[in-house]
């Protein structure tokens, strides 16, 4: 039998024939640092934490302020790394440069410089690490797994860099978180990534304490598009009272710049809204030459603007938007971004378990305000709320917290654990509303850490039917908890 017909022997070309497997080469990791490498070898992944090396791995010896990587790489080896940047020389395979730190920016410029894939970057006050996780699962789903992102909340002057040199050369598009809590880092930040579309997600008073006011936040958020390749999409939350001024520095560095949200002048906007079983969202949306209509599994409105944002990246980088449309209604919560768990709990309406929404990872007032409204549109025997410190806001720190009391009250929360000094401001709050009415219904705590917030729980556990939220600064260390009352998970 011969197999001799034209569309087996004429296999169409790619130019990704003749992109090499391996992620990096010892050769090409000297080219880009500068450096020079004591051997041949090849690595599959980049790491700078000895702990999470996987057989494989590039080590990266970086200097910290209190620890030097180079004390941690005979642990780093013994895991698996195949080679290391270092500073001095080792016995060990490795790439000997003049600075770590240097050679790991210089090594995510060079990922970022060979790869032909559309590039996304992401910022915002909130929502930036959901949004990039949205838009991987859209575009690597239509890209039928060429996407690559920056994983965890890897998005600062380390992170980003990491996350340029694990990209693939082989990837089609990729996504980019990026933050920041000072003037200037985004603008360093934005051009090592390079983005031919640029997001910001929102603008509210996060690390509100290193800035002098929430349009100073919007001009250093708006930093992300100075790094815009000619050309290049900004998508603006066209809802947000910063709208004009993030527009009109957008303007300044993008071809196109699209406005997101409820807002009539949107250019991407909400048409309708329609409930979806599970808590997720129906949407209908209005994109100009066409109307779309997905669903979003995740619930609440900020969802519902975030998944605008997600659609509108995903037709400017030419993504599939079908393909994007069947991810967001898969979306899982991420940990400590949105997760739910079903626990078990005794007593309350005798079903044996409760729901626990986790958010512990990160908070200010928007996203506070946000998920503690979504609480109250939960269906529940009975709603908890245990509600976490946020940081970095500054003088008005008071005023931000005591400020939570009235979407407390608006969301008929029945429970309320407090964690930590900077919440006396909202118990004082709660206790003032009505003449202490609210307090009299409302069951208030106010401990100093997340350990006395477990007392409480011990103390009165959770019930049967209960709605829980667990939303803090990461700091104060209300995941813990969260593990905790997820171990046996049901």
């Amino acid at each position: 039998m011969r197999f001799d017909h034209p569309a087996l022997l004429d296999w169409p070309a790619s130019t990704d024939d003749v992109r090499p497997l391996a992620l990096w080469t010892a050769h090409e990791i000297a080219a880009a640092t500068g450096g020079s490498a004591s051997c041949d070898f090849e690595v599959s992944g980049v790491e700078i934490d000895s702990r999470e090396v996987r057989e494989g791995d590039l080590f990266f010896a970086l200097k910290g302020e209190t620890s030097d990587g180079h004390t941690f790489l005979s642990g780093a080896f013994g895991k698996g790394a195949q080679g290391a940047v270092v500073d001095r020389k080792i016995e060990q395979p490795h790439v000997f440069v003049g600075n770590t730190f240097d050679a790991l920016q210089a090594l995510g410029r060079a990922a970022r410089a060979r790869v032909d894939a559309q590039v996304i970057g992401v910022t915002g006050s909130a929502g930036k690490t959901g949004v990039k996780e949205a838009l991987f699962a859209a575009l690597d789903r239509g890209s039928r797994g060429r996407a690559h992102r920056s994983l965890k909340s890897y998005n600062n002057h380390v992170g980003v860099p990491l996350s340029l040199s694990r990209m693939p050369s082989r990837t089609k598009f990729g996504v980019f978180e990026m933050g920041m809590n000072h003037v200037g880092e985004l603008a360093e930040l934005t051009r090592l990534v390079r983005p031919h579309v640029a997001i910001v997600t929102t603008i509210a008073p996060a690390h509100i304490g290193f800035f002098t006011g929430e349009e100073a936040i919007a001009d250093a958020k708006g930093e992300i598009f100075e790094g815009l390749e000619p050309g290049g999409t900004a998508i603006v939350p066209a809802d947000s009272p910063h709208y004009a001024r993030l527009r009109a520095k957008a303007e300044k560095h993008a071809g196109r710049v699209i406005g997101f949200g409820l807002s009539r002048s949107a250019d991407v906007r909400v048409l309708d809204t329609v409930p979806a079983p599970g808590g997720g969202t129906l949407v209908t949306a209005d994109f100009g030459s066409e109307r779309v209509c997905y669903t979003v599994a995740m619930p609440g409105a900020h969802w519902v603007a975030n998944s605008l944002a997600v659609m509108a990246a995903v037709r400017a980088a030419g993504g599939d938007l079908g393909a994007a449309g069947v991810a967001l209604a898969e979306m899982e919560g991420l940990a400590g971004r949105g997760a739910r768990h079903t626990i078990r709990a005794a007593g309350g309406d005798g079903s044996g378990e409760a729901l626990l929404i986790d958010e512990s990872y990160n908070a200010n007032p928007a996203s506070m305000r946000a998920t503690i409204l979504q609480l109250g549109a939960t269906p529940a025997h009975r709603r908890v709320a245990i509600l976490g410190a946020m940081k970095e806001l500054g003088e008005s720190e008071a005023e931000y917290h005591a400020a939570l009391a009235a979407p407390l009250a608006e969301a008929g929360v029945d429970r309320v654990i407090l964690v930590g000094g900077e919440m006396a401001a909202l118990a004082g709050a709660l206790g003032k509303m009505e003449g202490g009415k609210l307090a009299a219904r409302m069951e208030l705590a106010h401990v100093q850490d997340s350990a006395e917030a477990a007392e409480c729980l011990a103390a009165q556990p959770i019930s049967g039917g209960d709605a829980v939220l667990v939303k803090g600064s990461n700091s104060v260390g209300l995941g813990a908890l969260v593990r905790a009352l997820t171990v046996r998970e049901s």
